[in-house]
């Protein structure tokens, strides 16, 4: 059976659970724990946004690395797998350098996670059909399947323009941010309550 390996911050320790590790990040914030994406898919968010403010220009990985602030062989790393996944093209020579391989309208935010992380999948079987032992009695894969690909379709609707701050956000939410505000103090509360009634 696989396990899950999980590497919690902000200590960096890990818990192996099993042989045949599948990976994850899980993330402690005030109390609560949370999955979110990794430091270099957020770096090559920063590299495409710098790339989208410019979109004409061809940009050396050095350049990049000036202007982000980020490791060079780190830009050049991540370069190499935006070039893969087709979201930069590169030229040589003397003028060579990278530039993004379509505009930033056209880039979602699910397109970049995928180039880094691969596609989305909460769960096993959000993933695809046969990942999971128990699939065939299992009660939660449907509500699981829903909330992946729901949380798809929000990464395919934010574009590089948006994450650059080139486009304005064409969905104002204030009431679904205010729900999720909500939530978020909800679950601090009680995750603080608990802690502390385990400590009496």
């Amino acid at each position: 059976m696989d396990a899950i390996h999980v590497t919690v911050e902000p200590h960096g320790s890990a818990v192996l659970l099993a042989r045949n590790t599948i990976s994850t990040k899980m993330v402690l914030l005030k109390g609560t724990t949370m999955l979110r994406i990794s430091k270099l898919s957020d770096y090559a968010m920063v590299i495409l946004a710098t790339l989208a403010g410019e979109p004409g220009r061809v940009q050396t990985a050095t350049a990049l690395a000036e202007r982000t602030r980020i490791a060079a062989p780190t830009v050049s790393k991540l370069l190499k797998q935006l070039h893969r996944a087709g979201l930069v093209s590169s030229s040589r020579g003397l003028h060579g350098g990278y530039q993004l391989a379509r505009p930033a309208t056209e880039i979602s935010a699910a397109a970049i996670l995928d180039a880094l992380e691969g596609p989305l999948a909460l769960t096993d079987c959000a993933a695809a059909r046969g990942q999971c032992g128990i699939e065939d009695t299992c009660r939660v894969s449907h509500a699981w399947q829903r909330l992946n690909w729901a949380i798809r379709r929000s990464l395919y609707e934010v574009t590089l323009a948006q994450l650059a701050g080139l486009d304005s956000m064409q969905a104002n939410l204030p009431a679904m941010e205010q729900e999720i505000k909500l939530a978020a103090g909800v679950s601090h509360a009680a995750a603080t309550n608990a802690l502390a009634s385990n400590r009496r």
